[in-house]
C-alpha cells in the first residue's frame, strides 16, 4: 500500500521547481514527506511555491540559481546539504522552448536551449552524484514526447530532449553499481506556462489549446499534477528495480499511425 509519507526523512532538490511541472513535483514530494529545495531563476514564483509548501505543513526552501551555470549548480547542491544535511532525490525540470529550423535558429538561441535543457542536467548531476552515492539516491529527468517524435520548427528543443534520454541512460548504467537509479519522464501536452507561451504566439490562442486536446486520444491536456505523480513513483522505492527507463505520459499522443488527431469517439 502506498505510504502518504513515503519520502519521510528524504531530501529532494527540484530544478525548475517554481512553476509548471517542477512546482507540482515540489509540492507532491513535500506532501509525501520530503524536505524540498526548490532551485530556479524565477525568484518570485519560487518563493511563492516555497511559501505554499511550508504553509501546508511541508518543509521547503528556495535557492535562486541559473542551472546552466556549473557554479550555481554546485552552490545549490551545497545549500541542500547545508539546509537539510543530505540529498536523496534530484528532479530535473528546468527547460525552455524555442522555435525554428536549423536554418532559422540563431546560434545564440541554439546554445540557450542546449544549456538550459541539456547541459543543466549534466551540471546538476555532476554536482549531486557524489552525495547521491552516499544515500543510494535517485534522479528523475524531464524530457518530452519530442524525444521520440517531432513537429516542424522545433529543431533545438527536439534535439535537446532526444539527447536527454541518452544522458539518462548513460548515467543509469554508469552509477547502477553505486545504487543510484536514473530515469526520465516524457510528457505530452501539459497545461504549463510553457504551453501558455506557445499559445500566445498564435493569433487565436484558444485554437492552439483545442488542437492540442484533439491530438491526444484521451481528448484533453494533462495537468502538471499528473506528471508529478509519475516523477514521484520513479523517485520512490515502488520503482526500486527501474533504472534507465523513460516513461511516456502522453495521453496516447504517440499511438495513432500518422499522428492523426482524435476527432470523435468510434
Amino acid at each position: 500500500m502506498e505510504s502518504q509519507l513515503e519520502f519521510e526523512n528524504k531530501v529532494a532538490m527540484v530544478t525548475g521547481g517554481s512553476m509548471g511541472i517542477g512546482s507540482a513535483v515540489s509540492k507532491l514530494l513535500a506532501k509525501r514527506g520530503a524536505r524540498v529545495l526548490i532551485v530556479d531563476r524565477a525568484q518570485v514564483e519560487g518563493l511563492e511555491t516555497t511559501r505554499m509548501i511550508n504553509s501546508t505543513g511541508g518543509v521547503a526552501a528556495f535557492v535562486k540559481a541559473d542551472v546552466s551555470n556549473l557554479e550555481d549548480c554546485q552552490a545549490a547542491v551545497q545549500k541542500a546539504l547545508d539546509f537539510f544535511g543530505r540529498l536523496d532525490i534530484v528532479s530535473n525540470n528546468a527547460g525552455i522552448q524555442r522555435y525554428g529550423t536549423v536554418e532559422s535558429t540563431p546560434e545564440k538561441e541554439w546554445d540557450e536551449v542546449m544549456n538550459i535543457n541539456l547541459k543543466s542536467v549534466f551540471y546538476v548531476c555532476k554536482s549531486a552524484i557524489p552525495h547521491l552515492k552516499k544515500t543510494k539516491g535517485t534522479i528523475v529527468n524531464m524530457t518530452s514526447v519530442q524525444a521520440f517524435a517531432t513537429q516542424r520548427g522545433v529543431a533545438a528543443y527536439t534535439t535537446s530532449k532526444h539527447a536527454l534520454i541518452g544522458l539518462t541512460k548513460s548515467m543509469a548504467i554508469d552509477y547502477a553499481y553505486d545504487g543510484i537509479r536514473v530515469n526520465c519522464v516524457a510528457p505530452g501536452t501539459v497545461d504549463t506556462p510553457m504551453l501558455q507561451y506557445a499559445a500566445s504566439l498564435d493569433p487565436n490562442p484558444e485554437s492552439v489549446y483545442e488542437a492540442c486536446k484533439n491530438m491526444h486520444p484521451l481528448g484533453r491536456i494533462a495537468n502538471p499534477d499528473e506528471i508529478a505523480e509519475v516523477v514521484a513513483f520513479l523517485a520512490s522505492e515502488r520503482a526500486s528495480f527501474v533504472t534507465g527507463a523513460c516513461y511516456l505520459v502522453d495521453g496516447g499522443l504517440l499511438l495513432p499511425i500518422g499522428g492523426e488527431p482524435k476527432t470523435s469517439k468510434d
